[in-house]
Formats: C-alpha cells, structure tokens, sequence
C-alpha cells in the first residue's frame, strides 16, 4: 500500500463507529447498513486527496456520511419498494425498560424528516452545536433553533408508529 491508502485506512479504521452510527441511522436491515456503509466509503475515497484539512476529519467524515446516506434515501423513495427475505437479527429483541425507551426515542426520531433526524444524530453523538453546524451546513443560531423544534416535537409525538 502506499502512503495515501494507508492514511486513508487508517481514517476509516478511527472512525469507523461514526460511519456506522450514520449508515445505521438511516437503515435498520443489516445487509442495506452494509450497503450504506460502502458508499460512504467509495465517496470519502473519492473526496479523500481533494480534503484540504478546513475542518477536522471527523467532521468531514460525518459530512460525507450523511450527504451519502440521504442521497441515497432519497433515491430508494423513487424505486420500487422490495421485502427482506430475512433478517436474522433484531438489535432490539431486548426487553429491559431502557433498551424499551431506547427504542421508542430512536421510533420518534425516524419519523423526522433526513435533515432532521441528522441533527438530532449529531446532538445524541454529543457533538458542539458548532459541529453540528459545520457537518449540515447551516449557522450556529439555525442548529439551537432546529434543535430546540426537533426536541419539542419528538416530546409531542405518541408512541404509536403511525402517529
């Protein structure tokens, strides 16, 4: 490998968590996260000698992941809907009472719109709002306002899936 490939290993194997933690994010079948993941990283590949260091790595990795992610969510909503044959796990088949709260707050957030579910992916990741605004592109006042509309509006939605 020369330097370059082994740079860009190197990246990938750090923030591999936050590539998933995105892919995720978008789907919970584990073969399309795979999918998702993929493209992530043919995109950071392509981008991977034209980033000029403007932000850190992190930031541009999240960046990448995210415009990756809801291109191709956008695109799946123009193609014909398929079934899984199967999936043969379920991260959520726990029953305690905080994977059940885990999993009704990750409910709520699904039924935002992309570029809100980023957001909100960002704060639950614990990132600076100064971050948050670097990786989606908009201000600092934008993230605190979106924010403050999205937390609200995940508190007033019911449990049920269809709300």
């Amino acid at each position: 490998m020369n330097d370059i490939e082994l740079e860009f290993t190197k990246i990938v194997k750090e923030n591999k968590k936050t590539i998933y933690t995105v892919c995720y994010f978008f789907s919970k079948d584990t073969d399309e996260v795979d999918d998702l993941y993929q493209e992530v990283l043919i995109n950071l590949w392509r981008g991977f000698e034209r980033f000029r260091g403007e932000s850190s790595v992190k930031t541009w990795i999240w960046r990448v992941a995210l415009n990756t992610c809801n291109t191709l969510e956008r695109k799946k909503k123009t193609r014909v809907s398929t079934i899984p044959l199967s999936i043969d796990i379920d991260l959520y088949n726990d029953t305690d009472e905080q994977s059940k709260q885990i999993q009704m707050l990750y409910d709520r957030i699904n039924r935002l719109d992309v570029f809100d579910r980023a957001i909100i992916l960002l704060w639950l990741e614990n990132m600076s709002y100064q971050d948050i605004a670097n990786v989606v592109g908009i201000s600092l006042s934008a993230v605190t306002t979106r924010l403050f509309r999205i937390k609200e509006q995940l508190k007033s939605m019911s449990n049920s899936k269809n709300a």
